[in-house]
């Protein structure tokens, strides 16, 4: 019995004593904060109380631009839950993906759409602009149209060639720009009918042809990288993925539309992209993606509504869009693939090289070669890391 009293007394006080370091160190807990705690307060910069309110408008227009998708699939499934509804719901979408056909065919161009205020207060958030370098004909392809750095989302191409906001049509009048994007787009609900009257086609080929074939001022503009290159937009740099890429040269020729190179300073600045250099895990996967569903996600964060390093919104960047000189192209039905590559080296050297020439048409043009990256990297692009790279 004594044997059994001085063990449970022994295992009392040893739990009393661990309880008592237990509760120290919790009080301890409570006066230091743990230390992911510590770090989000100490590295997330929150937006002052006192704005002036053109930023915030402009904040707001960036907004809604950016989660138009989401609340368009939004509206369209809370207008489901009406059973009386469904009749005009199942024939619209009907409509949208057996009918229409004005993705494929110049879409459905609103010039009042396009002008609206809103745009204005999206570009202005940025700033976003052109660099016009020098007069365009009437050509019939605006194309390539931003060779961007392709900063996942093309920010500069929606404010120059998708909206008035950077007074495309006041500079280059009689010219009608359809930027081209995927023809996925244009299955979602309310979003298709939005971004038609904002003048965006599908990018397919029969679509290039068909607003080709509208005659002398309609321009389309490609984002020639796509999904590849958006994998490679990280700040300060301009990787592009070109080499490859020849079909958009091919429709050219086919139609004897001329090429104007547009590259978009500041476009990869606007995100933060994770590392995924190639041959990374990440990489791997988010390459299996694209090759699956044609496009890819690339993890990236940008700022907040409410704070300026947290977030999903773009950061206040500039963006400049050169629109360069543009690269005349003899029409021809079959063009072979060495003459496809011999324009296609044209255009890569009035991206990046320098080539004596002189054009009398265009006396801003300098004598050695109106080349977009040499000329103005110093101007807008002074934070890079690198030089322009053509990875692909």
């Amino acid at each position: 019995m004594e044997v059994r009293k001085a063990f449970s007394s022994a295992t009392r006080t040893v739990s009393s004593s661990s309880l008592r370091e237990r509760l120290s160190s919790l009080s301890n807990l409570t006066t230091t904060p743990l230390k992911p705690v510590a770090n989000l307060h100490a590295h997330i910069e929150f937006v002052p109380a006192r704005i002036p309110r053109k930023r915030r408008l402009q904040t707001l227009a960036v907004a809604i631009w950016s989660t138009t998708i989401v609340w368009c699939i939004t509206v369209f499934l809370f207008l489901c839950s009406f059973p009386p509804l469904w009749p005009v719901l199942a024939a619209y979408m009907v409509w949208v993906l057996y009918i229409d056909k004005s993705p494929e065919n110049g879409g459905r161009l609103s010039p009042w759409f396009r002008s609206m205020g809103l745009w204005r207060y999206f570009a202005d958030y940025y700033p976003a602009s052109f660099l016009k370098t020098c007069e365009l004909p009437r050509i019939d392809l605006t194309s390539s149209g931003i060779i961007h750095t392709v900063s996942i989302i093309g920010m500069g191409a929606i404010c120059t060639f998708a909206t008035e906001s950077t007074g495309f049509s006041a500079a280059f009048p009689g010219i009608i720009p359809h930027l081209l994007t995927l023809a996925t787009n244009f299955r979602v609900p309310f979003y298709r009918d939005i971004i038609l009257a904002m003048g965006i086609c599908s990018v397919s080929k029969q679509s290039c042809s068909n607003i080709l074939k509208k005659g002398p001022g309609n321009s389309i503009t490609i984002v020639v990288g796509g999904a590849a290159e958006s994998l490679s937009a990280h700040p300060g740099t301009a990787d592009l993925t070109l080499r490859k890429r020849l079909g958009f040269i091919k429709v050219a020729i086919q139609h004897g539309a001329d090429l104007v190179p547009v590259f978009s300073f500041g476009e990869n600045d606007i995100f933060q992209q994770m590392p995924n250099e190639k041959g990374t895990t990440l990489y791997k996967l988010q390459k299996k993606f694209q090759n699956v569903f044609g496009f890819t996600l690339p993890l990236f964060h940008g700022r907040g509504l409410l704070n300026y390093n947290l977030g999903l919104m773009p950061y206040r960047k500039r963006i400049v869009a050169v629109i360069g000189h543009p690269i005349h192209v003899v029409q021809c039905d079959k063009p072979t693939l060495e003459e496809i590559t011999q324009v296609q080296q044209k255009y890569i050297d009035e991206l990046m090289w320098y080539v004596v020439s002189f054009v009398s048409s265009c006396p801003a043009r300098p004598l050695f070669g109106n080349v977009i990256w040499h000329t103005y990297k110093d101007e807008f692009a002074r934070t890079r890391r690198r030089e322009l790279n053509i990875i692909e």
